[in-house]
């Protein structure tokens, strides 16, 4: 290995996530639609016969698939299937901030307009129901934010002989903030609370 060797390595790279290769990547929807009060922002109840987070509000979204072209098209893939539209019902899809949870995904959210929302027809395998609220609401109304916090906990054959301070380590301890919309009853919470927040300060701003 001479310095030619490494500068060639290090032209040719292309800087990514680091780790990123071993994280599950999502792509989401944030649906908008025209109602005669306004515009109102579309929801997900999972379905119950879903093995993962059955009856939890949601956003349309997926895991990306090799076939998609990208994670926008991910994005328009999942929401025509879960919500039973064509391709035409479905325009204006712009990116908002992806993101990088604690739990080993990067979620790409998306916000679309839908038209002719009367055509909706939910695809009852992931769908139990869908509801809309008033984008004025979220406007109008922050989240509660809550905190989690993580305890540190080494294996037991952590080799703590080879680092400064052994045992008694002053780990720093990582924290989750939880946010959540209460509207009707109905808890908006977790990613998709934390995806609705981010677009509602986009508008803010």
């Amino acid at each position: 290995m001479n310095f030619d060797s490494i500068l060639s390595k290090l032209k040719s790279h292309t800087p990514t996530i680091l780790g990123s290769e071993k994280f599950s990547k999502f792509a989401v929807m944030v649906p908008l639609i025209q109602k005669e009060d306004g515009i109102h922002v579309l929801f997900e109840i999972r379905s119950l016969q879903l093995r993962r987070q059955p009856g939890e509000i949601c956003f349309p979204g997926g895991r990306i698939d090799p076939q998609d072209i990208d994670e926008k098209s991910a994005a328009i893939r999942e929401t025509i299937e879960e919500l039973g539209i064509s391709n035409e019902n479905l325009s204006k899809v712009y990116p908002l901030d992806f993101m990088i949870s604690p739990f080993g995904m990067m979620i790409y959210p998306f916000v679309a307009m839908i038209a002719s929302p009367e055509k909706i027809q939910p695809n009852p395998a992931e769908v139990g129901e869908i509801f809309t609220v008033p984008l004025t609401y979220f406007i109008e109304n922050s989240p509660d934010i809550y905190h989690i916090h993580f305890k540190v906990e080494p294996e037991e054959n952590f080799p703590f002989d080879l680092i400064v301070g052994g045992e008694n380590y002053n780990w720093r301890t990582r924290s989750l903030d939880e946010y959540f919309y209460l509207y009707e009853e109905k808890a908006i919470w977790g990613l998709t609370a934390k995806i609705l927040s981010h677009f509602i300060e986009i508008m803010k701003h």
